[in-house]
């Protein structure tokens, strides 16, 4: 017989299940570990103390279960009993959970040198909202836990964690007034590829070109899944509210015209990893002159037509650049906000905001104008005396800048002295085109093309 034979297996949670922790209110949240076959789990949760949930461990000596949370608050305490062993998590709130992801303009921090953040730091301390940032790693193999640890509120761990995910955080957690848990997860330089899972690439030749020539990096793992297997697939069985995320520049020199169907096709994995129709809120990618070609404005492109997909919502912040030489904008507060606001609008019922970015609807041509319609809210107006970055083009296809002007009906008229006859438009369809048209609340328009060319 073994010396093992009387041993007992150790209990363990995973890192996402600690101290600090905050857990999906008014949810069946999944609480999971690991510990010894055949024996049973007890679970006692401070805010339900007569219902105890158990579980019996099986074979592969692992375990899950199901607790209903409670409405917003705590502190609360969970203790898990296996045999002669108990773990208890003290300080659990309830409240709202948002995945924040992506690359480099996600993992931005104070650190780096926010523009926009005013004294943020000096007045963060919040034991309301608590951050989860899981460690940098990479694995070819799906991984069933991460490192990280959840950490409270103050100026010292708001510095660290995503400036965007903190903003965004401090926004819901202010309107709302509930507890809010942000779990960051992100890596500069990474492209799509990393952070969908391998099996959504095994089932489609398209996607699967898009994983043979990565150039690989010294500094970032680039490789297909390998984000997602140490990053994203260890919290998936945690209860969230929502994503937002922000990503993309590392996919514009390869995927500029196929983006759309791999982020798409990401986020559609994240949805049935995580079991839930997840609301997934993405920030365009901003203006920057290190683009080859048109490229940056073909994955902008690319970006809106993810728009297509249930509960998804997108942000453009080309307005905030000021260097359109630094691909990371400084500016992050806003674009936090202009997320947040998305979010308390379409998930939380917030009425009173008007968050949606005014596009393009259609246009027609006549003799040798254009005659663009928008959707907006109210008439669009021009920061500066001159339109910027409008475009035209004869059935050639080459384009021309054109003169923009706003007519009294909210339509605007184009024309340029270099096309007789305009077939096609553009605007903001250069890699570091900033908008100046804007709405009454301040959005600027999203930038569009009428044609399909590259």
């Amino acid at each position: 017989v073994s010396m093992k034979a009387n041993a007992q297996l150790p209990l363990r949670l995973p890192s996402i299940l600690s101290d600090h922790a905050v857990l999906q209110a008014s949810s069946n949240v999944r609480l999971w570990g690991w510990g010894p076959g055949s024996f049973k789990v007890d679970i006692v949760c401070s805010w339900n103390q007569s219902d105890t949930a158990s579980v019996v461990i099986k074979a592969v000596c692992m375990w899950e279960t199901v607790v209903k949370t409670p409405k917003a608050g705590g502190p609360y305490t969970i203790q898990f009993i296996c045999g002669k062993q108990k773990i208890r998590l003290s300080d659990i709130l309830t409240g709202e959970v948002w995945l924040c992801s992506g690359q480099s303009n996600m993992e931005f921090n104070f650190h780096w040198g926010v523009s926009d953040a005013g004294d943020a730091l000096n007045t963060s301390a919040n034991k309301e909202i608590r951050f989860f940032e899981i460690n940098d790693s990479y694995d070819k193999y799906p991984q069933s836990d991460c490192k990280g640890q959840w950490k409270v509120c103050d100026s010292a761990t708001a510095s660290d964690f995503s400036a965007i995910g903190y903003f965004f955080g401090r926004d819901v957690n202010e309107h709302l007034k509930v507890p809010v848990g942000l779990i960051g997860s992100y890596w500069g330089g990474t492209g799509a590829q990393a952070w969908t899972p391998r099996e959504v690439f095994d089932c489609d030749k398209s996607l699967k070109k898009m994983t043979v020539n990565i150039e690989p990096y010294g500094w970032a793992p680039k490789g297909a899944s390998l984000l997602y297997n140490a990053m994203i697939n260890p919290i998936a069985p945690y209860r969230i509210a929502g994503v937002i995320w922000y990503q993309g520049e590392a996919n514009v020199s390869e995927e500029p015209s196929e983006y759309g169907h791999l982020f798409s096709t990401m986020i559609l994995s994240w949805r049935k990893a995580f079991g839930t129709d997840l609301p997934f809120y993405y920030v365009q990618i901003a203006p920057w002159n290190g683009y080859a070609g048109i490229k940056g404005a073909l994955l902008r492109e690319q970006q809106q037509s993810a728009l297509s997909l249930p509960h998804t919502g997108m942000v453009s912040v080309a307005d905030l650049v000021k260097d359109v030489s630094n691909i990371h904008p400084k500016a992050k507060r806003e674009v936090a906000n202009r997320l947040a606001n998305l979010v308390l609008k379409e998930q939380y019922g917030n009425k009173a905001l008007q968050p949606y970015f005014p596009r393009f609807l259609n246009c027609f041509f006549h003799k040798n104008q254009a005659i663009l319609r928008f959707l907006s809210s109210g008439m669009l107006s021009s920061r500066g005396q001159e339109i910027k970055n409008f475009q035209v083009a004869g059935a050639d296809g080459k384009f021309f800048p054109a003169k923009a002007k706003i007519e009294k009906n909210g339509e605007v008229r184009l024309a340029s002295d270099m096309v007789t006859r305009p077939a096609m438009v553009r605007y903001c369809f250069r890699n570091d085109d900033i908008p100046n048209l804007f709405d009454v609340n301040g959005l600027p328009l999203l930038p569009f093309k009428t044609d399909s060319g590259s």
